[in-house]
């Protein structure tokens, strides 16, 4: 007895247009449609959050930024860039 059935054949003509995904997807479009789809995808996953879990990673994007900052800085100072402290 056998504990799965067999997977049907997939069609190839299906498979080699989902290959191109959307990256096809996307040539066809202009850059103002894209950007329409990318805000209503972003509005969609915000969503899905509460205020909460969107504070949180609004927070995690300024630790990220700060961090950059510092880096950036600390980076200068070590090769003499700021000079005028």
């Amino acid at each position: 007895m056998k504990r799965y059935k067999e997977m049907p054949k997939k069609n190839p003509a299906a498979v080699a247009l989902g290959k191109l995904g959307g990256k096809a997807w996307a040539a066809s479009r202009s850059a103002k449609e894209r950007s329409e789809a990318a805000r209503k995808a972003g509005l969609a996953r915000s969503k899905k959050l509460s205020a909460e879990q969107r504070r949180g990673i609004a927070m995690l994007g300024v630790k990220a930024r700060q961090a950059k900052y510092k880096q950036r800085e600390d980076s200068k100072q070590q090769r003499g860039g700021n000079n005028a402290t």
